[in-house]
C-alpha cells in the first residue's frame, strides 16, 4: 500500500509539473489611449476586466498615454479606461490565446454633465493558498452561502472536525478558533454552539493558518481566525439571510449583518439564530477478560438534541484622524441545548445474556459568552509607527441539570433492584481579562520591527452536585459532588523583524510566555501548581524565484494548554460501568513544525511538513478497571505523536463553465507512549483528499458538488476505518445578483459516521458514532444598501487605508 501511495504522489506531481511547463508563455494585452483631439491621455487609468467584469489588474498610463498588461493566461477580456473630465471607455470583450499579444487602443470623449456611478465587481477566488495559511474568501462561494461558520469548517480544505466539536488542521491536534484575532476561550458544546449560531452572512474570510508568526498566541496545532464582516462604504448596507432544512428533525437560521459608515463613525452590528434537532447513536461492545471470566458490555446510546444557538456583535468606530481609530465592541453567544438521552447497557458472562440497565435522562444545558472590548489604532507618524492596544474582558457562565433515572432488570426481565434516581447539578463561571499592546516599527522601505505585550488572567469557578433521591431528598454523593477552581496569568511578550532582501523575504520572530497555574478541588483537598517559561521561536523564509515560482521555509514552536473542561476532576456519570472526568495534573503538550512549501501563480501549491508533539493528549483514552468493571474516559499525556506528510492544493479551470479545486494530505503518524502508559509504538499512513467540483450553468444559476475522503489510519490508541461524505449544492441569483437562493444536500449518501476499534493492554473495544449528518436545507441571502463606487480611483485610494482602520481596531 505504501507503495502504492508513493507511486500515486509522484504521478499527481509529475503530471502536474508539466502541466505548469506548458503554461509559461506570456499573453500580453497592451495600447495607448488618447483624447477626441488625438493628444496622448497621460495619467489615464486603465483597468482590465475578465469576461464576467471582476477586476483582474490596474495600472496608469505614462506620459505617452501607453499602457501594457502582460503574464495573462487564455480567456476573454475587457479593457475599462477612465480619466477626470472624459467618460469611461468599455472595450471588448477580446478573446485571446496562450502566448497572444492584442493592442487595444482607446479614445476618449470629453465629458459634459457629472460622471454618473459604475457598478464594478472585484472578485476573489474562494480558497487563497499563501505561505503558513490558507484563506477562505467566503463571500466568494456558494459552499458556504446561507451556512454557519460551523458548515463550512467542515467543509474546508485540510480542516477535520469530530463529533464532540473538535476541529483540527494539522494532523489531528485541536487547533484554537479565534474570532477577528481573539481566542474564543470555549471548546465541546459551547464552541459548537458558537459556530453554529454564525452565518457566513456575516463573516468576511476565515484563515487557517498552520505556521503562526510569533505575534499570535502561541498554538501547537495551529489557528483558525474567523473574520468579521464590516463595511467600508460610505452609507448603510448589510445583509440578512433564512434558512430552512430537514434531516431527520427540523432546523432553521436567520441572521442580520448591518453596517452605517460616515466621515467620522463607523457603526456595525449582526445577529445570527440557528434553531435545530439533532440526534447523536453511539453503540459499543466492551470485552473484559479477568478472573477466568470473560464479560460483554454491549451498550447503545442514543439522544436528541434540541438546540437555540444566538451570536451577537455590536460595536462603533470613531476616526479621531485620518489615521487613528477608537473602537468599542460588545459580542458574544447565547447557547440553549436540552437534551433527552437512553442508554441501554446489556450484559453478558461467558457468553450467556446475564442483565440489562437502561439510563434515561434529561439534561438542560445553557451557555452564555459575553464580551466586552475597547481598542485603539493609531499610525503615529508618517514613516508608518503603529499603536494597537485592546482591553478586553471575557465572562462565561454555564448551568447545567441533568435528572437521571436508572432501571435493572434480570434475563426474565423483572427488576432486581430498586429503581435508581440521580440528580447532577454542574454550573460554572469563567472570567477573563486580557489586556495587550502591539507596536510596529518601520526601519526602512523593506524592514520592520513588531513587538507587543500581553497580560490575560483567567478563573474557572466549578461546582458538582451528584446523588441519588432516598425518602424524596436528593443527597450528595462525596465520590461525585466537587467544587474545583482554577486560575490561570499569563504574561506574554513577542518580537518580529521582518525584512526583504532582493527576492528573499524573511520573518523572524520569538514569544516568551509565563504561565501561572492553581487548581484547588476545594472538596476532596487536591491542589495542583504550575509555574513555567516557554520560549517560542518563528522563523519563516519566502524566496520569490520568479513571477510565478514562490519558495517558503519555515519553523514553528508552539505550546497547546488543556482546556479548562479538560482538567476539571469531576466524574461525569454516564451509565453505572462508564463515567467521563478531566485531569486536573494534565500538562501542556509542545510541537516543533517545519514546513517547505512551493506555489506556482499563487495557485498550485506543494507543501512537505514534518511535526513533533510531545507531551501528547490529543484524544480521549479509555481507562478499564477489570475487577469493578467501570470504564473511565480522560485525557492523559501520553506519549509522543510524529507527523510527516505532503499537502498538495490545485485548481483546474476544465472549461469556460466548469472548475474544481483539489487538495490532497498524506502523511505518515507514529504515536509512541511513555512507559507508563504501555508500550504503543506505532505508525500509519493516513490520506485525506477533498475536492469541489464548481458549475455555472448559466450567469445567475451555478451549481458545485464537494467531498472528502480519509483512508483507514491508526490515533491514539484507536484504528479508524476511512470516513468520507459527498455534499451538493445549487444557488440562483435574484433581484439584480442583490440575493441569491440556494438549495443544498449534505452528506447525501449519509456515510459520516466514526468507527473505530481500541484493543490495547486491558482494553478491547468497538465503537460505531453517529450523528445526524444528511440534510436538505434551503438558504435565501439578501444584500442591501449602498454597493456601488462613485469612482473607481477615489475609491481605491480610501479603500485600504479604510480596510486596515477597521480590521486592525477589531
Amino acid at each position: 500500500m505504501k507503495v502504492f501511495v508513493v507511486c500515486l504522489l509522484i504521478g499527481l506531481l509529475m503530471g502536474n509539473i508539466g502541466y505548469l511547463c506548458a503554461q509559461t508563455t506570456t499573453t500580453t494585452i497592451h495600447g495607448k489611449i488618447s483624447t477626441a483631439n488625438h493628444t496622448s491621455a497621460n495619467l489615464a487609468t486603465v483597468i482590465l476586466l475578465a469576461g464576467d467584469s471582476s477586476i483582474l489588474k490596474s495600472t496608469v498610463c505614462d506620459n505617452t498615454g501607453t499602457y501594457q498588461f502582460t503574464d495573462l493566461g487564455p480567456g476573454t477580456y475587457l479593457v475599462l479606461a477612465s480619466k477626470i473630465g472624459f467618460n469611461q471607455s468599455l472595450n471588448g470583450p477580446y478573446k485571446i490565446t496562450q502566448g497572444g499579444t492584442i493592442t487595444v487602443n482607446i479614445g476618449l470623449i470629453v465629458s459634459l454633465p457629472q460622471l454618473k456611478e459604475v457598478t464594478i465587481t472585484s472578485e476573489r477566488p474562494y480558497v487563497e493558498v499563501k505561505p503558513g495559511k490558507v484563506v477562505l474568501n467566503v463571500q466568494n462561494s456558494i459552499i458556504a452561502e446561507g451556512n454557519s461558520a460551523y458548515e463550512i469548517l467542515r467543509q474546508a480544505p485540510g480542516v477535520k472536525v469530530g463529533n464532540y466539536g473538535d476541529i483540527s488542521i494539522i494532523g489531528r491536534q485541536n487547533v484554537m478558533i479565534m474570532i477577528d484575532g481573539k481566542p474564543t476561550n470555549l471548546s465541546g458544546d459551547g464552541l459548537t454552539g458558537l459556530l453554529q449560531g454564525m452565518p457566513s452572512g456575516n463573516i468576511q474570510q476565515i484563515e487557517l493558518i498552520t505556521n503562526p508568526s510569533a505575534k499570535y498566541d502561541a498554538a501547537g496545532g495551529g489557528i483558525i481566525n474567523i473574520i468579521s464582516k464590516k463595511g467600508t462604504n460610505v452609507g448603510t448596507n448589510g445583509n440578512f439571510t433564512l434558512g430552512a432544512g430537514y434531516g431527520k428533525f427540523y432546523k432553521s437560521n436567520a441572521g442580520i449583518t448591518i453596517n452605517h459608515r460616515t466621515d467620522k463613525f463607523n457603526l456595525f452590528g449582526s445577529y445570527g439564530f440557528a434553531a435545530d434537532k439533532i440526534y447523536h447513536n453511539f453503540t459499543s461492545d466492551r470485552i473484559i477478560t479477568s478472573g477466568g471470566l470473560t464479560s460483554d458490555y454491549d451498550v447503545n446510546y442514543y439522544a436528541t438534541q434540541q438546540k437555540y444557538n444566538s451570536t451577537f456583535k455590536a460595536g462603533a468606530d470613531y476616526f479621531i484622524a485620518p489615521n487613528q481609530t477608537l473602537g468599542v465592541l460588545v459580542y458574544g453567544s447565547v447557547s440553549n441545548n436540552a437534551y433527552v438521552k437512553t442508554n441501554t447497557l446489556a450484559i453478558a458472562n461467558n457468553g450467556h445474556r446475564d442483565s440489562t440497565i437502561t439510563t434515561n435522562a434529561n439534561l438542560n444545558r445553557d451557555i452564555d459568552n459575553i464580551n466586552y472590548d475597547i481598542n485603539y489604532v493609531g499610525q503615529l507618524d508618517k514613516a508608518g509607527k503603529m499603536l494597537t492596544v485592546d482591553v478586553l474582558y471575557n465572562n462565561i457562565t454555564r448551568s447545567s441539570g441533568e435528572f437521571i433515572t436508572d432501571n435493572f432488570y434480570n434475563t426474565a426481565g423483572a427488576s432486581y433492584r430498586p429503581t435508581l434516581l440521580l440528580q447532577n447539578l454542574s454550573p460554572s463561571d469563567i472570567h477573563n481579562w486580557v489586556a495587550k499592546v502591539d507596536f510596529v516599527n518601520p526601519l526602512s522601505a523593506t524592514a520592520k520591527l513588531e513587538t507587543g505585550f500581553k497580560y490575560s488572567w483567567v478563573k474557572s469557578d466549578n461546582n458538582q452536585i451528584f446523588g441519588p433521591l432516598v425518602n424524596g431528598v436528593y443527597q450528595n454523593d462525596p465520590a461525585f459532588t466537587n467544587t474545583f477552581v482554577f486560575t490561570e496569568n499569563i504574561n506574554s511578550a513577542y518580537v518580529n523583524y521582518t525584512n526583504t532582501v532582493g527576492k528573499l523575504n524573511m520573518i523572524i520572530g520569538l514569544r516568551a510566555e509565563q504561565t501561572k497555574a492553581n487548581g484547588n478541588s476545594l472538596t476532596l483537598m487536591e491542589v495542583t501548581k504550575n509555574n513555567y517559561l516557554d520560549l517560542l521561536p518563528q522563523v519563516q523564509f519566502t524566496y520569490k524565484y520568479d513571477d510565478k515560482n514562490n519558495f517558503s521555509l519555515s519553523y514553528n514552536r508552539g505550546i497547546q494548554r488543556p482546556s479548562y473542561s479538560d482538567i476539571n476532576p469531576f466524574l461525569y456519570y454516564v451509565d453505572v460501568y462508564d463515567y467521563r472526568s478531566g485531569n486536573p495534573f494534565l500538562l501542556p503538550q509542545y510541537s516543533n513544525k517545519v514546513e517547505l512549501e512551493h506555489s506556482y501563480n499563487h495557485l498550485f501549491t506543494t507543501t512537505l511538513y514534518a511535526q513533533v508533539t510531545t507531551g501528547f493528549y490529543g484524544f480521549a483514552e479509555y481507562l478499564q478497571n477489570d475487577a469493578t468493571r467501570v470504564e473511565t474516559t480522560t485525557f492523559n499525556n501520553f506519549g509522543n505523536y510524529y507527523t510527516y506528510g505532503l499537502r498538495f492544493y490545485t485548481p483546474v479551470q476544465f472549461t469556460s463553465w466548469w472548475d474544481a479545486n483539489f487538495h490532497l494530505d498524506a502523511s505518515y503518524q507514529r504515536i509512541k507512549a511513555y512507559p507508563v502508559n504501555g508500550n504503543l509504538n506505532k505508525g500509519t499512513q493516513d490520506i485525506v483528499f477533498s475536492s469541489t467540483q464548481n458549475f455555472k450553468i448559466s450567469s445567475t444559476i451555478s451549481a458545485d458538488v464537494s467531498g472528502k475522503y480519509e483512508s483507514p489510519a491508526f490515533y491514539g490508541i484507536s484504528q479508524y476505518k476511512a470516513a468520507y461524505y459527498v455534499n451538493a449544492d445549487i444557488s440562483k441569483q435574484l433581484f439584480d445578483k442583490r440575493a441569491s437562493l440556494k438549495l443544498s444536500v449534505l452528506d447525501i449518501f449519509n456515510t459520516v459516521r466514526d468507527r473505530l476499534v481500541s484493543n490495547y493492554q486491558n482494553l478491547n473495544l468497538t465503537v460505531v458514532d453517529k450523528t445526524e449528518s444528511r440534510v436538505v436545507k434551503l438558504s435565501f441571502i439578501y444584500r442591501f444598501g449602498k454597493s456601488t463606487v462613485k469612482t473607481v480611483k477615489h475609491e481605491t485610494a480610501n479603500a485600504d487605508e479604510q480596510t486596515r482602520a477597521g480590521t486592525n481596531g477589531n
